[in-house]
């Protein structure tokens, strides 16, 4: 069933949150493994929080029973699967990840994004969430 009104849909993801176990941990992990940028900023309820910056994307990031309100039902570490996409070679990622002693769970794998075909491999972060590693196939 389609909307009628075309104005009344989304366009784009703007953030997603994540509750963690210990946000410094998340931090280093997806700041040092996986090469986003945490970065403090202060919202609009004048609170201190932590975020994860990468392209045009941010992760917000929830201490597990510190939670900002509103959230989720059942804001739980190692709940999320998700998926990012790089330019890299997946060959230098699984080096990359070796180096840091990250164990790929599976992959290199060949998977369906949303714009068509990528090859992945998957890890898992700190919490246990499943992190999909996708390179683009052309």
């Amino acid at each position: 069933m389609s909307n009628p009104n075309l104005q009344c849909r989304v366009r784009v993801l703007d953030h997603l949150v994540l509750t963690v176990s210990s946000i410094p941990q998340s931090v280093r992990f997806y700041s040092q493994v996986l090469g986003m940028r945490g970065e403090q900023f202060t919202a609009a309820d004048g609170k201190n929080r932590w975020a994860l910056l990468f392209g045009q994307s941010k992760i917000n990031l929830h201490q597990k029973g510190r939670e900002f309100t509103p959230h989720a039902k059942t804001p739980l570490p190692g709940t999320a699967d998700l998926c990012f996409l790089t330019d890299a070679p997946l060959s230098e990622w699984q080096a990359h990840l070796a180096t840091h002693q990250i164990e790929i769970e599976q992959g290199p794998v060949p998977r369906t994004g949303t714009r068509g075909p990528i090859m992945s491999l998957y890890i898992r972060d700190p919490d246990g969430n499943l992190i999909e590693i996708g390179q683009p196939q052309t």
